[in-house]
């Protein structure tokens, strides 16, 4: 049996488990993800983190679904550990960075000017990407953009790459019955041969959008913050948006700011729930 000493934490509603892994790292991974994520029977989340030493950056980040998948990136995830570390006192930068799969991202932390423990986080998300290539996207053309996907939805959807693939489906059907039928059906469409994350995006206004995400390895969770980061570019490239724009999603809002050289900047709170020690039967 394996004791594992963890934090839950949250972006907005996008609930990970936490596992510092500077000096050592639990074994059987995948199992472990499955396990301490179950609602019911674990410590219960979207997915666990492990937060680890790196040659190119500060810290680096390892996350995997509740599906046991690794992911290559999570904005609030990455927001969380800006304040795990900070927190913590494993730094005392105020700017940070962060090596993914999806790349090193930079982290500033907002501290508060009383108790200097950090409230909000800005990430710069990098560059994002309309290259079906990139994406992928299993498709003749180049970009994926105000495309039909019927019998399966007659939203227009529009491929979006944030270091992890995302399909933004602009439409004023938030339902639950829609999110729970269509979200897995594109996310296993095969268009995506790496499966795909769903934004539901309904446009309020120029600087206001309220979304529903069904996570890939996930489901539908509280909050993605690559999710609003593609929706924001997608909402723009498709002229139905200005940045800087607020994200409404069900656990949340996080600001959302494209700057001159393309960079996609996401602002947002992290949230500490609890700490505790997990059994893992190996």
């Amino acid at each position: 049996m394996e004791e594992i000493t963890f934090t839950k934490m949250h972006g907005i509603g996008n609930d990970y488990i936490y596992i510092d892994c500077m000096h050592h790292q639990p074994s059987h991974i995948e199992e472990l993800a499955r396990a301490m994520s179950h609602r019911h029977t674990g410590v219960g989340g979207d997915g666990i983190v492990l937060i680890c030493p790196s040659e190119v950056a500060d810290f680096r980040m390892r996350i995997f679904n509740a599906d046991g998948s690794e992911a290559k990136m999570c904005g609030n995830a990455s927001r969380c550990i800006g304040k795990y570390v900070a927190d913590r006192g494993m730094t005392d930068k105020n700017e940070i960075t962060l090596e993914t799969l999806s790349g090193i991202k930079t982290l500033y932390l907002n501290r508060d000017a009383d108790d200097g423990t950090v409230k909000t986080v800005t990430v710069d998300m990098g560059e994002a990407s309309m290259e079906c290539r990139d994406i992928p996207v299993d498709s003749p053309e180049s970009r994926f953009v105000e495309c039909n996907l019927s019998p399966v939805t007659d939203a227009p959807a529009t491929a979006v790459s944030m270091g992890n693939p995302h399909l933004v489906l602009f439409t004023d059907d938030l339902s639950t019955a829609t999110v729970h039928s269509v979200g897995p059906e594109l996310e296993h469409h095969p268009l995506f041969p790496d499966r795909v994350n769903v934004e539901f995006a309904r446009v309020d206004a120029p600087d206001h959008i309220t979304v529903r995400v069904w996570e890939r390895g996930s489901g539908e969770t509280q909050a993605c913050g690559t999710g609003a980061c593609a929706v924001t570019v997608a909402a723009q490239v498709t002229g139905r948006a200005v940045p800087p724009v607020t994200v409404e999603l069900p656990g949340g809002c996080l600001t959302i700011d494209l700057r001159d050289d393309g960079h996609v900047m996401m602002t947002g709170p992290a949230e500490e729930v609890f700490t505790g020690i997990y059994r893992f039967r190996v």
